[in-house]
């Protein structure tokens, strides 16, 4: 497909509305979700454990577990997505154009009066979508420890069409792009291009699937746009609690061989979560850590 037919197609925008402190969910902490029973404290943790029966055994299951962290690795990652006097988790700004983007890098040391100044870099990832594909959502449950942080969610698509940047204290960025399709503005390729194919701190992409609707043919153009920049992305299931198990089994199959025969930059292992029931959130959580060079996943088998 040519770029000009993915600039006709590809249409973005970001759901938005009125934001305000919310409660605390009582499953988004460990802490609260070890209160569990065992079996639905791992179908909350591990969702994809709840499908593994239901595979024909010539199905390779180790192609959905190339990560798989354990009960420590989550718990680390955890406080990485909890705020406190030295470790700020705040939305930071929004940006139409590149110039008004965060930098990438931020002082982190000054060495006594000399002032040597150190630079690093804070690593990001980025959220796309469809419109009405959960995505702020998503970004909310994750920062569900963080409930002052401002997660702006519509019932209408196409309220917002700005990139939207959540600084996580010196460990990295995590920007809610636009979403693509329904009443998405005009502009998005300029707004939404040149961050993606121009940002160097960006690690990795979410790239967000509608459990129940599947892999449409806007989400197609959207993988296609990250084959040709070359970006690492990753394939994110949503909306899971609406989807019967046998549908999302047969998405899930669909989109591993998807991945193996047609891309070269999707993580092979896509993710499944709930936004409602917090399934996936934690594992979800620990994957970011992973890829923003937070977290070294534990040795221990899970």
């Amino acid at each position: 497909m040519s770029r000009m037919s993915a600039r006709v197609l590809l249409r973005f925008h970001s759901a938005a509305g009125p934001a305000s402190r919310r409660p605390v969910h009582q499953l988004a902490s460990l802490s609260q979700a070890a209160r569990l029973s065992e079996k639905k404290l791992r179908s909350l943790l591990y969702p994809f454990s709840d499908l593994e029966a239901h595979l024909s055994r010539q199905v390779d299951q180790r192609r959905f577990r190339l990560f798989q962290p354990n009960m420590e690795d989550l718990e680390r990652a955890e406080k990485l997505f909890i705020p406190s006097p030295k470790h700020h988790i705040l939305y930071s700004t929004s940006a139409v154009r590149a110039d008004h983007m965060p930098e990438l890098t931020q002082p982190e040391v000054r060495r006594q009066t000399r002032k040597i100044l150190f630079q690093t870099t804070i690593y990001s990832v980025c959220f796309i979508g469809r419109s009405n594909v959960g995505k702020s959502s998503l970004i909310r449950a994750l920062f569900s420890l963080a409930p002052e942080v401002e997660v702006r969610v519509s019932k209408t698509p196409g309220h917002t069409k700005k990139l939207n940047f959540f600084t996580v204290g010196k460990a990295f960025t995590l920007v809610d792009m636009p979403g693509y399709g329904h009443r998405a503005p005009k502009d998005f390729v300029d707004m939404v291009e040149p961050y993606l194919q121009e940002r160097q701190n960006l690690v990795r992409t979410f790239l967000l699937v509608d459990g129940g609707a599947g892999l449409q043919k806007l989400d197609l153009v959207a993988m296609e746009m990250c084959e040709e920049f070359g970006i690492p992305y990753v394939l994110v299931v949503t909306k899971i609690d609406r989807t019967r198990q046998g549908a999302l089994l047969a998405l899930l199959l669909q989109l591993h061989d998807f991945i193996k025969d047609q891309t070269s930059t999707c993580f092979a292992q896509p993710f499944i979560v709930s936004s409602v029931q917090y399934s996936g959130i934690h594992f979800l959580r620990c994957f970011i850590a992973h890829v923003t060079g937070n977290l070294q996943l534990s040795s221990k088998p899970t």
